[in-house]
């Protein structure tokens, strides 16, 4: 059996083999094998997760940056981040903007805008341009909480509540008559800064909260316009709580109110 394949190898294939047609055969299958390149999947990430690559925030369509729902838009703890105002669909009414890294507000970044509420809680926000909220005649609601403010812009006339906690807001930054021509202020929160003294309030408040701050006086007027007859019939909530200022010595600055001053005192 052995030498009949022998012969069948020696007599047949092994001239077919050294002839041109087998070497063409040889060609054609070479030719026709397909090489796959498959890509770098190592380059690819690191490419995608390069800092230089990725889309600023400034760069991207506020609607894909944040939330847009029936007139309110939602840009929170935004992803690249965010350290400006967005531009704004011009239906906005309510904007929040809370725990990004925003740190200065512009005039234009609100103009033409029929605002109600901004809260942009929680940012580094340390500037904002005079003209930037007193233009907003619709504003009712602004919240500057958590921020790095050592003063106050002009506040739009029609506001109703106003939040500035946890600032770094200082009296001579904040100018005596600031919320005096605002006269639909219900509530107004200012507690947790380095002011000294109370500015003036008007007659709408509801609700003030001064505590943790360098208050140290009082007076007959601050409250109650040294008038022994006048009653602030609106205030129902005061806070002095946190500041230097011992009220034992100030018996008759309380007075026109009908509650005295919440929290603990010396």
């Amino acid at each position: 059996m052995m030498q009949l394949r022998t012969l069948i190898f020696t007599s047949i294939l092994l001239p077919w083999i050294r002839s041109s047609t087998a070497k063409e055969y040889v060609e054609v299958r070479k030719s026709t094998t397909d090489t796959v390149n498959f890509p770098d999947y190592d380059t690819l990430r690191d490419s995608d997760t390069d800092p230089a690559a990725a889309p600023r925030a400034d760069e991207m369509p506020t609607c894909l940056l944040c939330v847009c729902l029936s007139g309110s838009v939602y840009c929170e703890e935004v992803s690249p981040e965010m350290s400006a105002i967005p531009a704004l669909p011009k239906e906005t009414a309510h904007l929040y903007a809370r725990f990004n890294k925003i740190t200065k507000i512009r005039n234009k970044d609100f103009a033409d805008m029929a605002l109600k509420t901004i809260d942009l809680t929680g940012n580094l926000i340390a500037e904002i341009e005079d003209g930037a909220f007193s233009k907003l005649s619709d504003l009712e609601e602004l919240i500057l909480a958590e921020n790095k403010l050592t003063k106050l812009p002009i506040l739009p006339n029609k506001l109703v509540s106003f939040n500035a906690n946890f600032n770094h807001l200082k009296t001579q930054g904040v100018k005596a008559t600031a919320f005096k021509k605002l006269t639909r202020l219900a509530y107004l929160y200012l507690g947790n800064n380095e002011l000294t003294a109370v500015p003036q309030l008007p007659e709408s408040l509801h609700a003030v909260h001064l505590h943790n701050n360098n208050i140290s006086t009082v007076t007959d007027e601050t409250f109650c316009k040294g008038n022994s007859h006048y009653i602030r019939t609106n205030m129902d909530e005061l806070r002095l709580d946190g500041n230097p200022v011992v009220l034992s010595k100030h018996p008759n600055s309380f007075i026109c109110l009908q509650s005295l001053p919440i929290g603990w005192y010396n």
